[in-house]
């Protein structure tokens, strides 16, 4: 069934078309003028528009021309008398879908109903089919096997198909702009543009025209006409990063967009239709930004049609190994070994807080990977925030002039050695969720050598259950 709207300014013919149409299976919205047309097409969205190239107050091709501008996904068939095939032509090459020659059967456009409804369905099997393919691909962005990932992971690919409005909430670094980009990888819209925008960079008086264009002269230093974020996102997705920061005449604006599919660029007078769906991202707590007057309550529920919270990394430490992997992965030049990290580099790692999550891990991969040259990784290469978690005074002598080193806390070279071996055993094996055996994948010894130092260090037993995960290589 499909949506129409039959325009025709001869009251008999609409009105046999209306019938027949209506016959078919399909619903049916009448106008008898363009003015009409249009006051129709401001606030829904036709499958089809079947119209007269001759109309009274508007013509049908400007009329269409105008469709094809607001609702792209709109077709357009043109009713045409001899005299006007040779604008019907020219209107085919704007876009239309196709023409008919009064007088004409109506069976002849109900035929042209149908294949054009069963191109509709091809079209959107093949997206279908695209949006589940891509399902499977595009999990790769957010690496992890942590429970709290794998849920975030399912919720991306649940909602990524539908067109609902998304919230991803989560701290500064986790991966909301993946999360994001991987809605749109799996949605229908994926062959169209992804847009993204941090709303906390844009200037204050600025945003409204970046978001939703400007007319030439709309304001100082508007010296041409500019299509906004919006516009530009038209048929696909627009990501608003920090969605906290939009001011509130902006958000008044948005507002309006997710309920009608419509604004106005600044300095225009005519509203403009877009097609677009908004995934959200924030890392500020919207409710207490609601309650302090700071963000609207109705934008809240727009935006926040179905939530996805991404963890710190914190939270999920057993996905450190394969982030790091990733990282080196990534990183590795063409041909070349994946670089080995030695086992005080890897502690060092562990024990870092990474404050910035995933991407400050990154970041810190990637500063000891240029550093160490395509070498081993060791504790220097690390950048120094990350670095003094092992051996504070070794650091700290490291660091000329340090006032608070002092020759009575340098303990016997045994004793440092002992301790430093049994709690970077012991983090190794919490890491791996008490599973041994990958502890000792991890760290390059053989399960049976781990046992050993751990019942010499502190007579814990050897029960370990089997695992096969594949980790960072540690020299």
């Amino acid at each position: 069934m499909l949506d129409i709207l039959l325009i025709d300014d001869e009251t008999d013919l609409r009105d046999l078309l209306e019938e027949a149409l209506k016959g078919g299976g399909h619903a049916v919205t009448t106008a008898a003028d363009g003015s009409q047309g249009l006051d129709h097409i401001k606030g829904r969205v036709f499958d089809v528009i079947v119209c007269d190239v001759r109309l009274p107050k508007v013509d049908g091709l400007t009329l269409m021309r105008r469709v094809r501008k607001e609702s792209p996904n709109t077709e357009v068939i043109l009713m045409t008398a001899y005299a006007d095939v040779a604008d019907a032509v020219a209107a085919l090459k704007e876009g239309a879908y196709d023409y008919l020659t009064k007088p004409f059967d109506v069976d002849e456009l109900l035929v042209q109903l149908r294949r054009l409804d069963d191109h509709k369905a091809l079209k959107k099997e093949l997206a279908d089919a695209r949006t589940q393919l891509s399902g499977r691909v595009s999990t790769s962005l957010l690496v992890g096997e942590s429970p709290a990932i794998r849920r975030a992971l399912d919720m991306i690919r649940m909602v990524g198909p539908s067109d609902a409005p998304v919230l991803i909430s989560g701290e500064s670094g986790t991966g909301k702009e993946l999360a994001a980009r991987m809605i749109h990888e799996a949605s229908s819209r994926r062959e169209k543009p992804l847009i993204a925008v941090n709303c906390g960079a844009l200037a204050e008086n600025l945003i409204e025209a970046e978001l939703f264009g400007h007319e030439r002269g709309a304001f100082t230093g508007a010296i041409k006409k500019r299509d906004g974020r919006f516009k530009a996102a038209d048929g696909g997705t627009l990501f608003l990063d920090e969605v906290a920061e939009l001011p509130l005449p902006a958000q008044a604006k948005l507002l309006r967009v997710l309920q009608e599919g419509t604004f106005e660029p600044v300095g225009a007078d005519a509203p403009v239709r877009v097609d677009v769906r908004v995934v959200s991202a924030t890392h500020r707590n919207l409710r207490e930004r609601i309650k302090e007057g700071l963000f609207r309550e109705d934008l809240y529920y727009r935006i926040n049609v179905i939530e996805i919270p991404l963890p710190p990394l914190r939270e999920r430490p057993g996905d450190l190994p394969l982030l790091i992997r990733h990282f080196l992965e990534k990183g590795r030049p063409k041909d070349t070994e994946l670089p080995k990290i030695t086992p005080r580099a890897w502690t060092a790692l562990s024990q870092h807080a990474f404050p910035g999550n995933v991407r400050e891990l990154g970041h810190a991969v990637e500063h000891a990977r240029i550093l160490a040259g395509g070498g081993e990784i060791d504790l220097q290469h690390l950048p120094l925030p990350v670095a003094r978690n092992v051996l504070p005074e070794e650091v700290a002598v490291a660091n000329v002039g340090a006032p608070s080193e002092a020759p009575g806390t340098v303990r016997p070279l045994m004793v440092a050695l002992r301790e430093f071996e049994l709690q970077y055993l012991q983090r190794a094996v919490d890491l791996a969720d008490g599973k041994r055996v990958r502890a000792a994948e991890w760290l390059g010894i053989s399960r049976k050598t781990l046992w050993e130092k751990l019942r010499k260090t502190n007579g814990a037993d050897a029960d370990a259950a089997e695992d096969s995960r594949v980790s960072p290589v540690v020299s």
